[in-house]
């Protein structure tokens, strides 16, 4: 990358660090550690909220989504104002109000401890293959940069991670999201302005380009569930989702418990809503950039450099010719582009769209071919999607932007990953450790357990990443993980708020949720995974509360 690249990339995380280090200090209790004694102001604790969500998953996974399929995936965010508009004025003041580390810890309270337990249970299940995945993002990258093995890659930014983590807490984790957020956008904005400088046609022209691919359609008002990103998928199923995510997801809630009233947890959640919608859009929109940046300039064939080097290795003449074919076809589809974007009248424009979708097309097929090829050579997903933003990176951005994009995301995945740690830990210790092995100790032994905790998840993370980055879109791989967990998980926290909800509705209701969205996603493939929410929510309530009506109210508190 270059000495100025790494001496940005080194003195920005070395900073994060230090830093995170010496916020540590007050962190001898257990409300210090996990919620920094519920002190912290609201717009530091919203721009957490949203740097949570804003991971080295999004900076890269995002990116490719849309280089390869364009802005549509923002849909999936459209039931998030409603969704956090609904949190503020019903779990936030149940949550906040109750004084709780966790909000698996309230479920205790309404309904008994097996429901709390296996709430928690599940929550760290999902968590863990997230936090995983979150962290094959900056691994990808590195990967890509040192042709390095995966696990290598993993464990250099994971090990780092696991330790800074261990020392913190919670309010360092936050003060490092809000440095996150601000480096995060510079390295975005300074990313769109080098597109625009190197593109060869005018802004306009671009996007036209970018529509006649496919790749502006923001909208799609078909309702079907075979379809993952649509405007009701978005609407209904990504309400659920977001509802499910912010409301019992810990690594959330503990946001917002760390905030000093309960008007300022509302705040820190209409942050969100407010600026997430916009900024995922542009996200989206770089990675549309560079789509149509890479039709007037070639991209590689395969943007994977080791699965590459593997093909050239095996069958290096049929690879050879097939970058050939790949030349030719994309020497027409750059005329085709060009012809395109200085289209004038309607007449002329059709027909030039014409020509280019035809010219896509045949690209498309060859580099389809190409990952055909190399499934047959690894043996491996040929997926490419999470490597098109790096390799644009460290081709194409001058010296310093490399570093500050490079930088970004690192340091996006590492407070990412520490707010994911963080939060596996406290529920680990308060949920299942305090509650049923040790409920008496002094706040020492818990801190000392929890860095232990801390430490633990962080290795199975590392071991999670090394599968996660095979998989495909990793931003689609997170919320497909999500979605198996989160309606069920919502369903039990909509019971608490029942009055004639039972714990024996709400212990078996979860269960009968997840076997449900268990059972879609097996019987049924064709149903993508936004619904999966609904399913969960709707067969956990209505199972709760058919049992909580038929059992004998005597028979059942356990």
């Amino acid at each position: 990358m270059g000495t100025v690249n790494w001496l940005i990339v080194v003195g920005y995380l070395t900073y994060v660090v230090v830093d995170g280090v010496r916020r540590a200090k007050g962190t001898k209790e257990i409300e210090g550690y996990f919620l920094a004694n519920r002190s912290l102001p609201w717009w530091a604790v919203g721009l957490s909220v949203m740097a949570t969500q804003l991971s080295a998953v999004t900076m890269i996974g995002t990116t490719g989504q849309g280089a390869t399929d364009g802005i549509r995936f923002v849909q999936f965010y459209f039931g998030l104002p409603l969704a956090m508009v609904i949190l503020g004025v019903t779990l936030v003041p149940f949550l906040h109000g109750a004084r709780v580390f966790t909000a698996y810890e309230y479920l205790e309270r309404r309904f008994d401890p097996k429901t709390r337990s296996l709430t928690a249970f599940l929550f760290l299940v999902l968590r863990a293959l997230s936090c995983g995945t979150i962290l094959a993002a900056p691994a990808v990258v590195f990967s890509a940069i040192f042709h390095w093995s995966l696990p290598v890659s993993v464990a250099v930014i994971g090990i780092p991670t696991v330790i800074y983590t261990m020392i913190g807490g919670v309010q360092a984790v936050t003060w490092a999201d809000v440095k996150q957020m601000v480096v995060i956008v510079g390295a975005l904005v300074a990313v769109v302005v080098v597109l625009l400088v190197k593109m060869p046609v005018h802004p306009g022209e671009a996007l036209h380009v970018a529509g006649a691919a496919g790749r502006l359609k923001a909208f799609d008002f078909s309702f079907t569930l075979k379809e993952p990103y649509t405007f009701w998928s978005g609407i209904l199923g990504g309400t659920f989702l977001m509802l499910s995510y912010f409301g019992t997801d810990q690594s959330q809630v503990q946001r917002y418990l760390t905030a000093r009233s309960v008007d300022e947890a509302r705040s820190s959640l209409l942050m969100s809503a407010y600026w997430k919608i916009p900024l995922q859009a542009l996200i989206l929109l770089v990675g549309v950039l560079v789509f149509v940046f890479y039709q007037f300039k070639a991209p590689p064939l395969l943007f994977n450099p080791a699965q590459e080097a593997r093909v050239e290795a095996v069958r290096g003449a049929d690879y050879a010719a097939l970058q050939e074919r790949y030349a030719s076809a994309f020497g027409d589809r750059e005329a085709a582009a060009r012809a395109l974007a200085a289209a004038t009248d309607p007449q002329t424009k059709a027909t030039a769209e014409d020509a280019f979708k035809a010219r896509e097309a045949e690209v498309g097929r060859i580099r389809n071919d190409a990952l055909d090829m190399v499934t047959q050579v690894t043996g491996e997903s040929s997926k490419d999607v999470n490597y098109i933003m790096p390799r644009f990176v460290l081709d194409q951005l001058p010296i310093g932007l490399a570093g500050l994009f490079i930088a970004a995301v690192m340091a996006a995945a590492m407070s990412s990953i520490a707010a994911e740690l963080n939060s596996l830990s406290t529920v680990s210790v308060i949920d299942l450790y305090r509650r049923w092995i040790r409920p008496e100790a002094s706040d020492h032994h818990f801190l000392t357990v929890s860095k232990i905790a801390t430490g633990v998840w962080g290795l199975l993370a590392c071991f999670v990443a090394t599968y996660a980055a095979r998989l495909g879109s990793l931003i689609e791989v997170v919320n497909l993980f999500g979605s198996f967990f989160y309606g069920s998980l919502l369903g039990v926290f909509l019971l608490a708020m029942i009055k004639g909800a039972r714990p024996v509705g709400a212990f078996w209701g979860l269960i009968a949720g997840m076997t449900a969205v268990g059972a879609v996603a097996h019987f049924a493939p064709e149903v993508t995974f936004l619904w999966y929410n609904v399913v969960g929510v709707v067969v956990v309530v209505g199972v709760g509360m058919a049992l909580s009506w038929m059992v004998p109210r005597q028979t059942v508190r356990s």
